[in-house]
């Protein structure tokens, strides 16, 4: 049997926020109490009338394979949600249901990319999109963003890196780590520089629902030629429930159907009932959530200066701060492993985000005011003394 692994695999490399959650979880087994600040995980419990729609499904024995697209039902609340949330028409038949983001996006570069094919991203950038890319055999290619610029993509600094071989142009708003909302300008410049060049668009939206002011716009509002991600996790407090989806142009919906009923033949049935009632019954609790948020943010982006971390940039959107720790390091690594093994504060490194994020740290304010303030007590003691 030849050695080694697949040149695929050995190229992905570990997700960061992971590692530090499950060392914190090491330390916490021994008897070590440590706050949690790495992890983009609401504290809350998902609305009520959705752990009841979940409830009654498993009574009703609603367990089984459902259609490979996922429940009629829910691509058809998928398709409202659309309709009302955005003004835009979606038919149920563009809707492809997945346990989250991730499968969809798996897929998703699986079904456009061939080796050595292109795909734009900003950097700093979810941890994740790169490996995404390299496991479909694709190549990530990066466009820097600025904290003085409020972390927005350009579309001029995106024509600079199109090519024969661009097949997509990743979109995150709100973006993960920094909470940079893109605005509605560049966001249709964006969309009309695809269509041009003839490449497609992928929108992760999965931190819809959480903007504080105004309202979140879509990718669908600009250009129909979009591969678009949501779910349920953020917005309404449901993550590991594992349940998303993908909204795909008409042309590309049978390729994905049967990719995914190759490999994962359908997503939980009782989950996707759960989904319905959220979409149909819980949108009014993703307004409390916004403000238990905003009470959150103030208290971790203020909490932060005090103690002598930079933020220039304060977060419109998501729940985390990218705070600049360049005075104290530039191994962010070392530094959040550090930070757990001496404060007992869990943060993620922002060298995870990609180049222009080292000697940042990501802070995620989704625990309580109370954990937050805790954290940047720990986080702040442990500053003085270093």
């Amino acid at each position: 049997m030849r050695g080694g692994f697949a040149r695929r695999v050995r190229e992905i490399e570990p997700f960061l926020a992971v590692e530090v959650a499950e060392r914190a979880g090491t330390l916490e087994r021994s008897g070590v109490d440590v706050v949690h600040l790495e992890y983009g995980e609401p504290d809350f419990e998902a609305p009520p009338v959705v752990r009841d729609a979940l409830e009654k499904a498993l009574k009703d024995g609603r367990a089984r394979y459902t259609h490979s697209l996922g429940l009629l039902e829910l691509r058809e609340a998928i398709a409202e949600h659309y309709e009302r949330a955005y003004g835009v028409s979606v038919s149920p038949d563009q809707v492809l249901v997945t346990p989250g983001t991730s499968p969809a996006m798996l897929l998703l570069f699986g079904h456009l990319l061939d080796p050595g094919d292109e795909v734009v991203l900003s950097n700093p950038y979810y941890a994740c999109y790169p490996n995404f890319i390299r496991y479909a055999d694709g190549v990530p290619v990066e466009v820097d963003v600025s904290e003085a610029d409020r972390f927005q993509y350009r579309p001029e600094a995106i024509r600079e890196r199109l090519s024969a071989r661009t097949r997509a142009i990743v979109v995150n708003s709100p973006a993960n780590p920094t909470g940079s909302v893109l605005a509605p300008d560049r966001m249709a410049a964006l969309a009309a520089l695809a269509r041009e060049r003839g490449v497609a668009v992928v929108s992760d939206e999965i931190y819809h629902g959480l903007t504080e002011g105004g309202r979140d716009r879509s990718i669908l509002e600009f250009t129909d030629q979009a591969f678009v991600l949501n779910g349920f996790s953020k917005a309404f407090a449901m993550t590991g429930w594992r349940l998303g989806w993908v909204i795909a142009p008409p042309e590309h919906v049978r390729s994905l159907q049967t990719l995914y009923g190759n490999f994962f033949i359908s997503t939980n049935e009782f989950v996707q009932w759960a989904g319905v009632a959220a979409l149909r019954e819980a949108v009014d609790e993703t307004a409390r959530f916004r403000r238990i948020f905003a009470e959150r943010r103030r208290a971790m982006v203020d909490g932060l200066r005090a103690i002598g971390l930079g933020v220039g940039f304060e977060p419109e959107g998501a729940f985390y701060v990218l705070a600049n720790a360049r005075r104290f390091t530039r191994d962010s690594v070392s530094f959040a492993y550090e930070i757990l093994e001496r404060a007992h504060v869990a943060v993620t490194p922002g060298a995870a985000f990609g180049s222009n994020a080292e000697g940042y740290l990501r802070f995620s304010y989704a625990s309580s005011v109370e954990r937050i303030r805790e954290g940047l007590r720990r986080l702040g003691d442990f500053l003085a003394a270093r």
